[in-house]
């Protein structure tokens, strides 16, 4: 089968990737010509583990290739794949759709055959009913709109379009549906479970699961928040949660809260979607969600003052991690590098590291110093935060750190160290939900 995946940004170069490892004969489009270029080189434009060796497997198969030349992309493709962003539009919640417009006129503009465009963009529902009315009966050709959500965990997303838990077909005919189970057949065949539906039982699939989990997660910070109240202890509190099958322990660490490219914009989208069907009572929560996210930010902020004495003028503050979250380069919302900047705009000299994200930090916040080594941060610090849970930063040696600090004061942001390891070694250490902050 000929593919065509329109965006080559993280969800569709990787995608484009693994489809072609499945066996198919692969085209990825995208209007960036920078991007296509490195792409076509075997160059990854952003770090994800596993996907630079899979790029350049699939390119030396020959099932793989790129362009940004929509009459090279379109024509001949049976399944078209919309992989485009949906930002938050300037000024409002609601996500952004110019861009998955553009893709599906595109491929309108360019078919020559009948064939079947499927949506994996994280969209508002009814999106692909809107599209279908668009399109329309216009082409010589019939063009189907069908939708198949992503579930990828930046760190682990050449795995999770590879092995997926689950694949989600929202489609409006028995076409489309054999359309998609021959574009997945390896791993149907290999026991993936599929859900057949309708297209706004799909769409609702992805934003729903964003928000449970972002309802997850701030909801034990929230339990975080009662803890430094009441003297108690979030690690033990969400490991003893965890134990109960019927809530779990994935998503259920306290700390600094979510970040990256999709909880944050997802749940906010869909807040203002509801609002615009008439149901914005039934996301309510989600607006406390999102306070409760950006809250963790500011106390992280508060937390540190108070460890350097109440004021930022004339300290120094190591920041361990820009990145939203480990292995990962991604640093959009980043709630690290937001406590950074907050930091630095309180006077304190900030030196952030972090393993693969320094070159889009620096891009995005060019008025922090960046270090190229956890070492070189913390040197003469008087205050380390730990704002990105690498594994590199679990292994560092507190007694090391110690004789080059200014002073020997930890604030753990993601409860990821050894604290009783740090303290021993003569550390001061604070974290998030554990226990009452005194001075």
């Amino acid at each position: 089968m000929k593919i065509n995946v329109v965006g080559t940004g993280y969800l569709g170069a990787v995608h484009a990737a693994c489809m072609a490892e499945l066996g198919h004969d692969v085209v990825g489009f995208d209007t960036d010509t920078a991007k296509i270029e490195a792409l076509t080189a075997g160059r990854s434009p952003f770090f994800e583990p596993g996907f630079e060796d899979l790029l350049a497997r699939a390119i030396a198969s020959g099932r793989l290739t790129f362009t940004s030349d929509p009459k090279a992309a379109v024509p001949g493709a049976a399944v078209h794949f919309i992989c485009v962003g949906t930002p938050q539009q300037s000024g409002s919640e609601a996500a952004d759709m110019r861009y998955v417009d553009a893709a599906v006129a595109t491929v309108a503009e360019h078919a020559d055959r009948d064939s079947l465009i499927v949506g994996k963009s994280t969209v508002p529902v009814g999106t692909a009913r809107r599209l279908a009315e668009l399109i329309g009966d216009r082409r010589p050709h019939r063009l189907e709109v069908g939708w198949n959500p992503e579930f990828l965990r930046e760190g682990m997303a050449v795995a999770d379009t590879l092995d997926p838990d689950r694949l989600v077909f929202g489609v409006t005919s028995e076409h489309a549906e054999k359309a998609l189970m021959e574009v997945y057949a390896r791993l149907i065949d290999g026991g993936t479970p599929y859900i057949t539906t309708d297209l706004a039982t799909a769409e609702m699939v992805k934003v729903a699961a964003n928000s449970f989990l972002a309802t997850k997660i701030s909801f034990i910070n929230a339990m975080a928040e009662i803890c430094e109240v009441v003297d108690a202890d979030v690690v033990t509190l969400s490991r003893a949660l965890g134990y109960d099958e019927r809530i779990g322990r994935k998503f259920l660490n306290a700390g600094l809260g979510f970040g990256g490219g999709c909880l944050p914009k997802d749940i906010r989208a869909f807040s203002a979607r509801a609002g615009e069907l008439g149901a914005a009572d039934a996301l309510s929560f989600l607006r406390e969600i999102d306070k409760i996210n950006m809250r963790r930010r500011d106390k992280v902020v508060l937390l540190a003052a108070r460890m350097l004495g109440g004021d930022f003028l004339g300290t120094n503050v190591a920041v361990l991690g820009a990145a939203f979250k480990p292995n990962s380069d991604d640093v959009r919302d980043s709630p690290a590098l937001n406590v950074a900047a907050a930091m630095h705009l309180k006077g304190s000299m900030v030196r952030v590291h972090d393993p693969k994200a320094i070159g889009n930090a620096r891009r995005r916040f060019p008025t922090l110093t960046y270090s190229d080594s956890a070492e070189e941060a913390c040197d003469n610090a008087d205050l380390i935060v730990l704002a990105t849970e690498w594994d590199e930063y679990r292994q560092l040696d507190p007694a090391a750190l110690g004789r080059l600090v200014r002073a020997p004061r930890l604030l753990d942001a993601r409860n990821a160290l050894d604290r009783s390891y740090w303290v021993s070694a003569g550390w001061t250490v604070r974290a998030l939900g554990r226990g009452r902050f005194d001075d």
